[in-house]
This record gives structure tokens, C-alpha cells and sequence, in this order.
């Protein structure tokens, strides 16, 4: 059977650089607008902007339009109803990672849903309570209202319980957490987010997890722990329970085995059969009412001393102002809970709207949570995002809209409202463990270590310092510390980035690193070297030694040294040692000369070197007379491949300048190929170019740059001009009013 051909192409075209290009090629320049153009744009109305606008701030328009009644709805009952039932077990167990009574947790299933229902962008995450977001509102709520101890000097606090306190301090954290988002929505500044990478979040999240499961501890053993927050908490905490380890309650920790092992088994079972399964089956709502049946029945209260639910709030409170105090106490702390909380929303949103085909906006999904947690904080819910389990629970079941979510909020109305005091007897420790079993999610994150270690080490580095941090030194602090490390790495990688000399693939236009091929062609005397990153201020000096480096001489100190031997000769041919013959400069007389103090100043070194008033021109590269010893450069071109230059600024510009001064002034010759045409205008514009450095050193590729290196550079002695060398295998043409021309044909042959 005959094997296919490679595939083929040909090209024909002449030589180009910069400058010929531009002459053969008329360019569109195009008006760049000024900022007040912008500002004038971004406040100009007209009816088919105000619709675009109106579409914008309440994506309900959009998705009801479209929306299949016969086809979706029944759909997104069943889903709704589904994720509901989650929802509520949820929103009960994460209020006790607020440290607040656990009736609150259903206003975060309720409140900010109906907000998100006409706002959010998403049509698949489930809105509410988030473990992360829970513990880090907690760790503001026990400072302000600890355990032990007086509570915060706050005037709102006067006549409240302890419970009353925290639930204020809880409303006005996740209040002020709302107007962070609102504002950063509406300042377009959305994209804030992409500074958290998915390591700095798996990191981080991971650390959550192990403060979450320190944090439920006390829960499963049934000991009384007051709530510690700050730096090393977790260390205090752990201390604390195993003080107290005798005191544990077998009744609760019992229950809590046998809910985790229960819980745990069919979780197992819905993941392996989930493609056979209609639903998810609802294990933890079915072991939540077993629990309540079995505590009821046999008053776990009384005869156990198990801690329940207790008093369940029923109806809705009137809505309350946030507390301003509050604010100016915890502002610190709830910027970073606004950014987790929209990252991890943003992240599940994102994962689904690809899956299903739609577009999120990140602005508008921060409005959309500010205005949500603005709203859910005056009825006082706290902090409200997405859980990846209950968003998975909405789509897998079928969800198609946000009308899902809609139905899974009036699910938790309806206990909040009607039947909340069934669970009233619910033991803490059945909520305990429901929040430990289902961090195995993010505590298996772990394993990623070792991927990372091997793939990508400074990424690795990132994920395990943010998670020890944030475990040592709090979520807060140690959320910064991670994104101070991970915007180190950036600079780092940047600052330090790995520049290779390159060489001709032969028989092609390819060039690649010489240390990664075998079948590669040098021409002789040219270097070509490759910078892959932008050149800025904080890393120009590194790229100007890693230059040096590579060409294997530094042409400051070859220039410096030339100047010194022009000076010499010259004294020598004015004392007479030296004579010009026609051999050249012959040494005629002996004795050393000694250079004066005024002579060995280094004022004039770094000057281009002067021949005028020498009747020879000094080669530099043959052996001189008088015993003067000069570094001979056995480069005559070097190549800059700036093709992954995206930009330069000031400080790198001149320091190029000077590095290419260099260069010439030692008789090297320097190309810049592949330049970007927005750095091509800067350097116009900073007057870059002069007599030394001028805009014919441009060349559009690489390749173009070569073959006039190798056009210039033939030695009439040589039969076969160098740049056939390049393609050893073909037939060459050259054209002699036109230059060199590619015409490729047959594989990836060129001919000239």
C-alpha cells in the first residue's frame, strides 16, 4: 500500500528587512484613541447600547427568552428540589464553621439565591454557604465575639445574647464582603481574579480543609473548645482538644463514625455508578433524619449529653443595618473573603458555562455576588458562593437554569418557615462529621505535590507554601503570603528567563536550541541568540551577561583593550620602535613603553576606536607587534531573536542601546529579527536609532536576517556561496538584482 506524501509548500519571496519591507508594503496607521475617547464612549447612550446594558445587568432577560418550557422545567424541579435538600443540610453545618446558631444557615441557602436568580450570569452553580468562606467569616466572629472573654467594644453589641453578637458581626463581615464585589463589578475590575492560580487555590483550599476538619473536632468528640483565631490557632486549638481527649463523648463520637463510614461508602457508589443512577443518592439527608429520629426517640440530649440543634429560628427576621464599627474592625479580613469567594464561583462557573456552551461575565457575576451578599447580609445570612459538590448535585441532576437554584431557595423557605423544628433534635456532631466527610475533596489534593514537583517546581513551591501558611498563620494572611510568593515566581521566571543560542536545522528555515538537536548548521562567526520573555528594568542586566556569555567574549573590555593598544602603537610609531611597512606595522626598535598616569586614564576607553590619524588600519585579529595583546573576537554577527519580546521599557531600552554600541564598536555586527511593530515604534519614538545603531540591523524572521549575514560575509574564494550551505540537499538559484529568494518545493526544501 502506498504511504502518503509529506505534506508540501512553496514560497517565493525576496529578502526582506525592516526597512525594505516597509518600502515595499504600505501600512494602515491607525488613529489610536486617547482615554478621554474612552471615557466618552463608556458614557455615551443610545438605545441599542441602554438594551445592551439592560441585557447585561440582568442576564434573566437573556437565558428567559430562550428558555424550553416543555423540555426544561420539569428538569429543573427535580434538580431544584434535589439541590434543596443539600442545600439545607449544608447551610446548617457550615453555620457552625461561622460559629454562628444553625438556623442562619438556611437565610444563605434562601437570601442570596433570589438576588443571583435575576443577576448571575451562571446557569448551573448552586448559590449559598461555602466551607472556606464560612470558616474564614467564623475566624472574624470569634475575635470579635470570642468564647471566653469580653466581646469587642461595639455599640450595636449593648442588650444583644452572645449569639445576637456574632450574628451582627457575621451580617456586617459578609455586608461589607458584598460592597468589595459591587464595587470591583463595577469598576470593571473582574479580571483581578486571574491573579489567583489554580495551584494558589488548590493550596489554599487544601489549608481551609485542615482548619475546617480542626475546626469540627470539637463537634465529633463532643468537647467544649472556645473558638481561637489569629496566627497559630490551629496549633492552640489542637492543643486544647487534646487536653481535654479524656473528656470525649462516646456517644457523639460513635454517631459520627458510623455517619462518615455510612456517607462515605455511598458517596463511593453514587461516583462509580453515576452513569447508571438517575439521582445521586441523597445519603446525607437520608442519615440526617435517621439521626433525628434516633436522637428524638432516645433523648441523646438528656441521657448522653449530646449537644443538638436546639431551638430552631422559625419564620424570618425583620431586616437590620450593618454595623459600621464592625467594618473599620474587620476590613482587612473581608477583602479577601470577597476575592475567595468570587474566585471560587468564577472557577465552578466557568468549568460549566464551557461544558454547556454559554458565556459568563466576570463583572457582572461580581455584581451579581456583591449585590447578593449586600442583600442576604440585611436579613442576616452570611458570606454566600458556590460549593463545588452542591453545584455538581444541580447539574448532574439536570439542571438547565437558574430556576433550579430558585426552587432549591424556596426548599430551605420551607423549613425555615414550616417544618425547622424537626430538627431541632439533630446532634452537632451528625452536622461534624457531614462537613469532615465531605472534605475529602480538597484534603485529596494533596497527591497534586508530586505531580508538580516533577513538572513545574516553582508552581510547586506556590502551592506548598500558601497551604502552610494559611494553615499556620490564618486563611487571611496566609491567602497573602501565597500570592506575595506566587508573584515572586512571575518575577522570577521573568527576571531570570532561560535564553538559549540557536542554529539552523539543516536543510530548512527552522531554527531551534543547538543543545536539543544533532543534525544543526553554525555558520562561522555569527551567533544567534534568543531572548524569550519581555526585557524590562529587572532583568535587562541578566540578558546583557547571558549575551555575553553566549558569544564568549565581553566587547567592553575588547574595546577597552583595543584603545589601550591604539595609544601604545601610536607612542611607539612617535618614539620609533614601530614602522609602517608594506608588511604593515613592523616593530624596528626594543624597549618596552611604559604608559604615563595621563595615558592609562580610563576617560576615553569606551570611545569607538579612532584610526585617522594612523596611516594603517589595524587588524586586530592578527598577531601585533611590540608584544601588544589584544582578545581576539572570532564573531562577526549576532542575532537577537526577539520574537518573544512583547515589550521593553525605558530602562531596558537603554541598556540595549548601550549593549549594541558595544558590540559594534568592537566590529561586531547586530540583527534584531521578529520585532514587534509596537516595539519598533517606541524605539522610534525614544530615538533609539543614530549613527551607530541604525534600522537596517531589523530583519522580519530570523531566516532573512542569516542569508544576508552569509551574503555579506562570502569569501570570493569559495566556489559554493555560504548560503547554499544552508541547504546542502537542493538546487540553488540566486537572483542577482532581487537578492536571495525563497522558493520552497517538495517537503520544505528553499531555493534561491
Amino acid at each position: 500500500m502506498m504511504q502518503p506524501s509529506a505534506a508540501r509548500y512553496t514560497v517565493t519571496r525576496p529578502l526582506y528587512s525592516e526597512d525594505s519591507f516597509t518600502r515595499e508594503h504600505e501600512k494602515i496607521y491607525r488613529q489610536c484613541k486617547t482615554p478621554l475617547d474612552h471615557v466618552k464612549a463608556y458614557f455615551t447612550c443610545n438605545s441599542k447600547r441602554a438594551k445592551n446594558t439592560a441585557l447585561s445587568l440582568l442576564p434573566i432577560i437573556g437565558w428567559m427568552r430562550i428558555y424550553r418550557i416543555k423540555e426544561w422545567l420539569l428538569n429543573d424541579i427535580v434538580s431544584g428540589v434535589s439541590t434543596g435538600l443539600v442545600a439545607v443540610l449544608q447551610g446548617l453545618a457550615f453555620s457552625l464553621l461561622a460559629s454562628l446558631p444553625p438556623s442562619y444557615g438556611l437565610y444563605t441557602a434562601f437570601f442570596p439565591v433570589i438576588i443571583y436568580f435575576f443577576l448571575g450570569t451562571s446557569r448551573h452553580i448552586s448559590v449559598g454557604s461555602f466551607p472556606v468562606l464560612s470558616l474564614m467569616v467564623g475566624a472574624v466572629v470569634t475575635r470579635l465575639v470570642p468564647d471566653d472573654g469580653p466581646p469587642a467594644n461595639i455599640t450595636e453589641f449593648d442588650g444583644l445574647t452572645s449569639d445576637q453578637q456574632r450574628v451582627v458581626v457575621a451580617s456586617s463581615v459578609t455586608f461589607l464582603m458584598g460592597i468589595f464585589q459591587l464595587a470591583m463589578g463595577l469598576l470593571q475590575v473582574g479580571f483581578i481574579v486571574m491573579y489567583l492560580s489554580d495551584t494558589l487555590v488548590s493550596g489554599f483550599t487544601t489549608a481551609a480543609a485542615i482548619h475546617i476538619l480542626v475546626s469540627q473536632l470539637k463537634f465529633v468528640l463532643g468537647l467544649v473548645v472556645p473558638g481561637i483565631s489569629g496566627p497559630l490557632a490551629i496549633i492552640y486549638t489542637l492543643e486544647k482538644i487534646f487536653v481535654q481527649i479524656t473528656d470525649t463523648n462516646i456517644a457523639d463520637l460513635v454517631t459520627s463514625i458510623i455517619i462518615m463510614v455510612a456517607v462515605f461508602i455511598v458517596k463511593e457508589i453514587n461516583d462509580r455508578y453515576k452513569t447508571k443512577l438517575p439521582v445521586p443518592i441523597p445519603i446525607e439527608v437520608i442519615m440526617t433524619i435517621i439521626a433525628c429520629g434516633v436522637s428524638y426517640g432516645f433523648n441523646f440530649k438528656d441521657k448522653y449529653d449530646v449537644d443538638i440543634v436546639g431551638e430552631m429560628q422559625i419564620g424570618y427576621e425583620a431586616p437590620m443595618a450593618p454595623s459600621v464599627e464592625v467594618f473599620q474592625q474587620s476590613a482587612v479580613e473581608a477583602f479577601p473573603i470577597a476575592i475567595v469567594g468570587f474566585a471560587v464561583a468564577f472557577s465552578v462557573a466557568k468549568v460549566y458555562s464551557v461544558k454547556h456552551d454559554y458565556i459568563i461575565d466576570g463583572n457582572q457575576e461580581l455584581i451579581a455576588f456583591g449585590a447578593s451578599n449586600i442583600f442576604g447580609a440585611s436579613f442576616r445570612s452570611f458570606a454566600a458562593s458556590t460549593a463545588l459538590s452542591r453545584s455538581a448535585v444541580q447539574e448532574s441532576t439536570g439542571g438547565k437554569t437558574q430556576i433550579a437554584g430558585l426552587i432549591s431557595a424556596m426548599m430551605a423557605m420551607i423549613v425555615t418557615v414550616a417544618i425547622g423544628f424537626l430538627l431541632e433534635p439533630l446532634p452537632k456532631s451528625v452536622l461534624g462529621a457531614l462537613v469532615i466527610v465531605n472534605l475529602k475533596g480538597m484534603l485529596m489534593q494533596f497527591r497534586e505535590i508530586p505531580y508538580l514537583w516533577r513538572k513545574d517546581r516553582p508552581d510547586c513551591v506556590v502551592w506548598i507554601v500558601t497551604c502552610i501558611a494559611a494553615i499556620l498563620l490564618g486563611l487571611d494572611l496566609g491567602l497573602a503570603v501565597g500570592l506575595g510568593v506566587e508573584l515572586l515566581t512571575v518575577v522570577f521566571r521573568t527576571q531570570f528567563p532561560r535564553c538559549s543560542v540557536l542554529a539552523n536545522i539543516k536543510g530548512t528555515d527552522i531554527y531551534r536550541d543547538r543543545k536539543d538537536y544533532l543534525s544543526i548548521y553554525e555558520p562561522e562567526g555569527v551567533k544567534i541568540f534568543r531572548i524569550p520573555s519581555p526585557i524590562f528594568f529587572a532583568n535587562i542586566e541578566f540578558f546583557r551577561g547571558k549575551l555575553v556569555e553566549s558569544v564568549g567574549f565581553n566587547p567592553l573590555r575588547v574595546l577597552r583593550k583595543r584603545n589601550k593598544a591604539l595609544r601604545k602603537i601610536r607612542k611607539l610609531l612617535k618614539n620609533g620602535v614601530l614602522q609602517i611597512t608594506e608588511k604593515g606595522l613592523m616593530q624596528t626598535g626594543s624597549g618596552p613603553i611604559e604608559e604615563s598616569e595621563d595615558e592609562s586614564n580610563m576617560e576615553d576607553l569606551d570611545q569607538p576606536t579612532n584610526f585617522q590619524d594612523l596611516p594603517v588600519q589595524v587588524n586586530w585579529n592578527a598577531e601585533l607587534p611590540a608584544g601588544i595583546c589584544v582578545p581576539k573576537v572570532d564573531v562577526h554577527s549576532i542575532i537577537l531573536d526577539f520574537a518573544a519580546v512583547s515589550f521593553l521599557d525605558i530602562s531596558a531600552l537603554k541598556g540595549l542601546k548601550v549593549a549594541l554600541k558595544e558590540f559594534i564598536r568592537v566590529d561586531v555586527e547586530v540583527y534584531i529579527v521578529a520585532c514587534d511593530a509596537y516595539i519598533l515604534e517606541k524605539l522610534q519614538s525614544c530615538r533609539f536609532f543614530d549613527d551607530e545603531i541604525k534600522t537596517s540591523i531589523f530583519f522580519l524572521t530570523l531566516h532573512d536576517a542569516m542569508l544576508h549575514i552569509l551574503q555579506r560575509h562570502q569569501d570570493p574564494l569559495e566556489q559554493t556561496p555560504r548560503y547554499e550551505q544552508l541547504f546542502p540537499d537542493n538546487h540553488h538559484d540566486y537572483h542577482r538584482n532581487g537578492g536571495p529568494r525563497f522558493r520552497s518545493k517538495s517537503e520544505r526544501e528553499t531555493r534561491f
